[in-house]
């Protein structure tokens, strides 16, 4: 069976959390999951309890490198082929019997340059055949879009940030 592509974008919150759930269903039937992280530090409350499920495998990238608005150019590319081993590595790792492959943050990080959604693309042409596939991510491109199978957009409507209230943790993040 083909595993399929899917596809969690938008401006609201609810990416992340609903690509942790499917990682903890996806656990919970038996199934190895790989959940990478781009573009956050690895502290998000979420990834403790993926952490502690058997069978599920957290990867983020070993320096935290802040806003990509707020890097020079030195640190950019140092960013970028940090992320780009940690894409890569995960690209490899995903063929040793995963049958769930979450790429957290991945759209953001392919707009931004810091990995490459060719990469992505080429990937998905030869995936392993059971392996379901996330990407999370806002403004994702005609040709993500393309290669999805599942589209979901998450529509804020309203949020308290948007009246300055702090991300809080445990709910946020």
């Amino acid at each position: 069976m083909r595993g399929l592509i899917h596809l969690y974008c938008g401006d609201g919150k609810g990416k992340t959390t609903a690509s942790v759930g499917l990682a903890v269903r996806a656990a919970g039937a038996g199934r190895r999951v790989l959940f990478v992280q781009f573009l956050k530090d690895g502290s998000s409350s979420e990834l403790n309890v993926l952490r502690a499920i058997d069978g599920v495998d957290v990867r983020v990238c070993q320096k935290h490198y802040g806003f990509i608005w707020e890097m020079d150019e030195e640190e950019f590319e140092r960013a970028a082929q940090d992320y780009a081993q940690l894409l890569y590595g995960a690209l490899d790792a995903a063929g040793q019997g995963y049958g769930l492959l979450v790429l957290d943050e991945a759209v953001s990080a392919c707009n931004c340059g810091i990995i490459s959604e060719r990469a992505l693309l080429d990937f998905f042409a030869c995936r392993p055949e059971g392996l379901e596939i996330v990407l999370t991510g806002r403004d994702p491109s005609a040709a993500l879009t393309a290669a999805a199978d599942y589209i979901t957009e998450m529509k804020k409507l309203r949020h308290p940030y948007d009246q300055g209230a702090p991300a809080r943790r445990g709910v946020e993040f």
